[in-house]
């Protein structure tokens, strides 16, 4: 979300830092996974809104392509795609982002997201089907 790992790192240790501060807060009922990642969650936005950054962390950094064998033809095409979909990730709003990572890359239920973005269930699959929709045409665009 910050399109920095060490932006990333920092991040992740001022997210710590809050969790610890408003431990006594949290209640037991919640499950502390999205308790946390909505701690983390406010804090890449406030960071964002902050610094007004709207990259995304390149894939290629830890993007474990499928062996491909000795074929560099074939190496160079699945490089091609993760900078093509990097570069769709880069124009989708950091909503629309968020709520992908959320879903794709850390595979969380609809119900812990809703959780983690004080979200109903329902609306986040409204908003995770206008991502993945917005992703799709934005990549598509941009193989033309």
């Amino acid at each position: 979300m910050l399109g920095s790992q060490d932006d990333a790192l920092e991040l992740t240790q001022d997210t710590f830092v809050k969790a610890w501060q408003a431990l006594p807060q949290w209640q037991p009922e919640a499950q502390f996974r999205t308790w946390l990642f909505r701690i983390a969650s406010n804090a890449a936005l406030d960071a964002l809104r902050r610094n007004r950054l709207v990259d995304f962390v390149p894939l290629e950094d830890s993007f474990d392509a499928p062996a491909a064998g000795p074929d560099p033809e074939r190496q160079a095409q699945a490089t091609q795609e993760v900078q093509k979909l990097e570069a769709s990730l880069k124009k989708l709003a950091a909503e629309h982002r968020e709520i992908l990572l959320l879903r794709e890359v850390e595979e969380m239920s609809y119900e812990e997201i809703g959780r983690v973005l004080s979200l109903s269930e329902g609306t986040v699959k409204s908003r995770l089907a206008r991502a993945r929709a917005a992703l799709i045409e934005i990549h598509a665009r941009s193989r033309q």
